[in-house]
């Protein structure tokens, strides 16, 4: 614990049970990308924090609930967090295991220790003592500990819980069902028919790993989807992109990717994958949700070897019957549905800072988020873009906290010396 600590007789809230530990520095909530980032910002300041993560070690997205073949999927110098630059040997696109590497040195460098398998089920704000008191439960020893803290900072991401929707007669199929959470490998669904539902960018991942393993995938596809080349004239298409709307509306560019990307993937349309009526930055500036940017799936959709399937309406004892009224028959079942916020179950008193599903709401207009809430509160990581956008999160809070901290600490050395 990196926060200075004292104990206090009793837990707030009516939790007897748990004794309180007041530190002197901010708690942290959650040991991903984006908590790593407020930390190392905040050691840079030299204020002292506690972090408090319900795994077993950082990074638990990218360790426990990835594909092996996952990339990034925007070049390293887009994903880097503060203060720190990729090893230059590191390709282009680094490997799941390059980040996992690159985070584990980040955590180390900046002396990171979380307290792990800490669990939070409650965070609200105590009005008379100016203090956010936080409830953890150990999944060791099942024993709950409050912290106290005049600043919160909400780094649980938006990916903490997995999604999976309701469909009718899913209790029925016989065969394998699992979540994208749970997917390593196409290897053990070699010469089986398999139903992917979703079609983002870890759905069209998946469904290329399971055809170079000998599999037969095919892929759901709901609502209207921008699939773009990942890069365009030699160069990253989220690259260019940043670059043009520097200079152009979103409008403008918009029509500028989706113009090249039908000269070089052609009309996605013709292949079952309709494009929506926004361009792919806008939606991703209204709702956060990205574009499918083509590792090699495309390909295989055209090919004929990845096929494209309606929404699913229910499943049966040995498949799917879907909303055109076919049916197929399918040995496994993989939800490529994605993830949501859990703060909702855990935060109270968040003065409006999220909404009731747990994403955050926005403060005026649609590329405007807010990153501070009231009484001491602040989230990183939940603006919808990416890690480059929770790093520029994170050094906002923290020189935030930083400024406050300071002023305590002056008071309090006012105080002593009276």
């Amino acid at each position: 614990m990196q926060g200075q600590q004292q104990q206090n007789a009793g837990g707030g809230g009516g939790d007897n049970a748990s004794p309180c530990i007041v530190l002197d520095g901010p708690i942290i909530v959650g040991a991903g990308p984006s908590g790593l980032a407020v930390a190392a910002t905040l050691r840079q300041h030299g204020v002292p924090f506690t972090v408090v993560e319900r795994s077993g070690g950082v990074a638990d997205l990218w360790t426990n609930r990835t594909y092996d073949r996952l990339r990034l999927h925007l070049p390293k110098v887009f994903c880097e967090l503060p203060h720190v630059a990729f090893p230059p040997d590191f390709p282009t696109y680094p490997t799941k295991h390059d980040f996992l590497r690159y985070l584990h040195s980040y955590a180390a460098r900046f002396a990171i220790a979380p307290l792990l398998r800490r669990t939070v089920t409650r965070a609200w704000y105590d009005h008379p003592a100016s203090l956010w008191r936080v409830t953890t439960t150990s999944s060791a020893t099942s024993v709950a500990t409050e912290y106290a803290s005049p600043w919160l900072v909400v780094a649980s991401g938006e990916n903490a819980e997995v999604v999976v929707p309701r469909v009718k007669g899913r209790e029925r199929f016989a065969g394998e069902a699992l979540h994208s959470s749970e997917y390593r490998s196409g290897e053990r669904f070699r010469g089986m028919r398999v139903l992917v539902v979703g079609c983002g960018n870890s759905g069209m991942e998946m469904c290329l790993d399971l055809c170079e393993h000998g599999a037969m995938p095919f892929m759901s596809v709901r609502s209207g989807v921008h699939v773009l080349p990942r890069e365009m004239f030699g160069a990253s298409t989220f690259g260019i992109a940043m670059k043009l709307l520097r200079w152009l509306p979103i409008k403008m560019v918009d029509r500028f990717l989706l113009l090249v990307a039908r000269m070089v993937l052609g009309d996605t349309e013709k292949y079952g994958l309709k494009r929506p009526k926004l361009g792919p930055l806008e939606i991703k500036n209204i709702t956060g949700k990205s574009p499918v940017l083509d590792v090699g799936a495309w390909s295989l959709i055209k090919s004929g070897n990845i096929k494209i399937v309606p929404e699913v309406e229910s499943f049966s004892g040995n498949g799917a019957r879907f909303v055109d009224g076919n049916e197929m028959a399918f040995d496994a079942v993989i939800f490529a549905t994605g993830y949501r916020s859990n703060v909702p179950s855990w935060l109270q008193e968040d003065g409006e800072l999220f909404t009731e599903e747990g994403k955050l709401r926005s403060s005026g207009s649609s590329s405007e988020w807010r990153w501070r809430g009231t009484n001491g509160l602040y989230c990183v990581g939940f603006s919808g873009r990416g890690l480059l956008g929770a790093g520029a999160d994170a050094l906002r809070a923290a020189a935030d906290i930083a400024g406050r901290w300071q002023e305590t600490q002056q008071a309090a050395a006012n105080i002593s010396s009276v």
